[in-house]
Formats: structure tokens, sequence, C-alpha cells
């Protein structure tokens, strides 16, 4: 069973959505993108919460969406949603919002009751079957939630923002657990989120869309390795240049030239680590074989160390120390020469 999804929404706003997703059984593919580049779109479409203006949905040779002809609500498609805030039913316990799926598709009390009671325990949950929503932790609903989705046993698992009502403390242990339920889940799971380490630690494929079209997909590795677009070179914390090479050279679409490490002819993308750049308060001499004046535009602390956002031909983002702060007595409008080392950066075609 594969599902198979060619989303097409025209809003009278002006905006559309055209993307293409396919997910294989036992596969989790993340939805990532910026805010308004239509994921909860996507996701309410497969959901069934939202017909398609053109297109088609399909899981294996049911299909769900293809208009005009065919259209099948929500509560008759056989998936599973876990919203950005859970939507639990504040006036039943724990054990009774599990079982209200069960409960809506029919089942005997007792029967939905019994696998409710079953996927409480899976998720660690035993003690809190008589417990009311509103006296629940954010991560209790959210495993709540979770089970009450995978109890009917859907093919479509559908995850949006399953993480961001959490606060951080407890984000990594709750992420931890919803990777281990969904690598036992054997049926199809797309996950919206806009953000990039819930879709690298979770998913096995990553498919990016801005304004409402396909960008980038792959495994997480290869995206964050080899970004196509400022966006995800933003996200996965690396500069990104669009280029035409020729041999070590490359000039830089926008002003400015980069020798690099590999020789490589025509459209190309250069990308390299904030970490990679040194500043420097006068023009250096020696090894760095990328050398070019900048003036430095913003300068914001990240975690440890101090992000430099510096205006040049190219721009460039550089990663240094509060120390080098100080040394250089940097501040917005002072003039540095940037250095990057041929050998820091990476080559990859357009």
């Amino acid at each position: 069973m594969t599902l198979h999804a060619d989303l097409h929404i025209a809003r009278d706003t002006g905006f559309r959505l055209d993307v293409e997703l396919t997910v294989e059984p036992g596969e989790v593919v993340a939805l990532l993108g910026p805010n308004g580049a239509g994921k909860t779109t996507a996701l309410r479409t497969l959901a069934g919460l939202l017909p398609l203006t053109a297109g088609l949905v399909r899981l294996d040779d049911s299909v769900w969406d293809e208009p005009p002809r065919v259209f099948v609500p929500a509560e008759e498609r056989f998936a599973g949603v876990v919203f950005q805030d859970y939507l639990l039913f504040n006036h039943m316990s724990a054990l009774e919002n599990v079982a209200f799926g069960l409960r809506a598709q029919g089942a005997p009390r007792a029967f939905a009751r019994t696998r409710a009671r079953d996927w409480l325990s899976k998720v660690g949950l035993s003690a809190f079957e008589r417990t009311r929503p509103r006296s629940l932790s954010g991560g209790q609903a959210q495993r709540v939630a979770l089970a009450r989705a995978l109890a009917t046993e859907p093919g479509l698992l559908l995850l949006d923002e399953p993480l961001a009502a959490l606060d951080a403390s407890n984000r990594l242990h709750i992420r931890s657990e919803l990777g281990r339920h969904l690598g036992e889940y054997s049926g199809h799971t797309l996950l919206v989120t806009h953000d990039p380490l819930d879709a690298m630690v979770l998913a096995d494929r990553i498919v990016i869309i801005e304004s409402g079209r396909v960008v980038q997909e792959g495994p997480p590795a290869e995206v964050a390795r080899q970004p196509r677009t400022d966006y995800v070179a933003n996200l996965v914390g690396l500069n990104l240049y669009r280029g035409t090479a020729s041999g070590t050279t490359v000039d830089v679409a926008g002003g400015g030239r980069l020798t690099v490490a590999e020789p490589a002819d025509g459209a190309v993308y250069v990308a390299f680590p904030p970490t990679a750049v040194s500043l420097h308060p006068t023009q250096p001499e020696g090894s760095p074989r990328n050398c070019w004046p900048v003036t430095i535009a913003d300068i914001e602390q990240h975690a440890h160390t101090v992000r430099v956002r510096l205006d040049g031909t190219p721009p460039v983002l550089a990663d240094i120390t509060p120390a080098v702060v100080a040394e250089l007595e940097l501040a917005p409008g002072t003039r540095l020469w940037a250095t990057v080392k041929a050998t820091e950066t990476t080559t990859y075609p357009a």
C-alpha cells in the first residue's frame, strides 16, 4: 500500500498549493516549510477536512479525493490525526478519549475500552486512565492524542506540529518516545512541522515546501548536507550560494567569486558553515583562498557562539566567540575582511 497525493488547491486569496507526495508503508515523511508555505493545508486535504480543487489522494486502491467525481469525508477515511493542540475532549477521561475513535467506528463499548486500555499502557499512561485532559501535562496529553489516533489502526497517520505545545524540558524526551512509537507503526506517517530538528530526528524522508511548492526532498542527511534554497540553508545553518563554476572558480549569482576545492563546470551550489568563516580587521596574507571585504550588518547571541551577519559581495554569516567580538570591538557598521579556505566548501550541481 502506497499513499499517493497530487494536491492542488486554489484559494481566493491567490495562494496556490501544488504538491505531490508519496509515502510508503512504515515510512515517516516530514513536510517542512516556513509559515504560510501550505503545510497545514496539505495535511487538511489528506485528512478530508479540505477538498481538493484538482488532483488525487489515493491510499493503495482506495481513492479519497479526485475532483469532481470523488470526495470521501474525514470520518470515512482510514486516517488518524494528531493536531497541534491535541483536541482532547475535556469532559472525558484519558481512557474515554482513546476509546472515542473506536466507538465512532461502531466498536462495542467493552471492546473499545479494552483496546484503549492497551494503548494507554503502550504509551506509558496506564496510571492515568481516569485522568481528564486538564490534569495532564503537555507530554501526557500528546501521548493520549497519539494513542487515540493509533487505536483505530489507521492506514495513514497525520501529525500536525505534535511537539509544538511542549516546553523545552519535555520536548527531548517526548520526541524520543514519539520516534519509538512511529518506528513500531507499519502504516504511512506524514509529519507536518516547522522545526528542523523534529524533521531530522523523526523522518525517513523530508519534503521542503515554500510558497505552496516542493523545493527539495530527500533523506535528512542529504537535505542537511546539500540545501537548495536559502530557507533550507538557514534551517541547517549553512551559507549557500548559487553560481556558475569553471574549474575551481565559481562566479556567484548576485556578485562575488569563490574558489572551491573540487573542480566543476556549469550551474552549482556552494555551501559552507558559518564556523568556516574567519574575520580580520585588515586584509590578511597567507593560505586562505577566499578573502573579501565585509561590513557587519547584525550581531546576535547563538547559544555559546555569536552569529555575525555580514554585508559583502557575497554576503555571509560567521559564527565567532564572544572573545573575538571583544578583541575586535565588533559592532554594526564595522568593516572587516572575511576569509574561507577552499577546503571548507562543498560544491554540488544546481
